[in-house]
């Protein structure tokens, strides 16, 4: 097993997985709330409010979370067995949707486009997917296969 990773990066992971988690909670009126601005009307529920400030909230921690792996030096991953490559390639498409679910909800949102809306939901269901993927091969590496990966997210370095 690999070091731990930092604090900050620990404190970001577990961040953005919080806010990812509960907007996708709070987020059963959304596609009224952004019919109604589409259409003019003031949207004051706080379901919206919420949610569209927690989804920028996502973007710039995911962004500054890239950041942070970026200047660590955590590109290098090295992977030769096929559970490598698959764990690889999930993270690198988690990465990719923490950036992209909220952009398109940005766009969506202030920008009045109804596609981009669209894709916001088929991004975001397709993230926790992998989302969902990534907590059960944590489970399974944590308590079947015990090596302590999933304690590599919550001690420091």
């Amino acid at each position: 097993m690999t070091k731990s990773y930092s604090a900050l990066q620990i404190a970001l992971h577990w961040a953005i997985a919080v806010l990812i988690a509960a907007n996708y909670l709070i987020s059963d009126d959304m596609e009224r709330d952004f019919d109604a601005a589409l259409g003019g009307a003031a949207v004051s529920d706080w379901t919206a409010s919420f949610h569209v400030w927690v989804g920028v909230s996502v973007l710039v921690l995911a962004l500054l979370r890239l950041l942070v792996r970026q200047m660590s030096g955590g590109w290098h991953e090295v992977a030769t067995t096929l559970a490598d490559k698959a764990a690889l390639w999930g993270h690198r498409a988690l990465y990719a949707l923490m950036v992209l679910v909220p952009t398109l909800g940005v766009i969506a949102w202030f920008g009045g486009i109804a596609i981009s809306g669209d894709l916001h939901v088929i991004a975001m269901n397709a993230m926790m997917l992998l989302v969902l993927g990534h907590s059960a091969m944590a489970l399974y590496h944590q308590f079947v296969v015990k090596d302590g990966l999933l304690l590599k997210m919550m001690r420091p370095r």
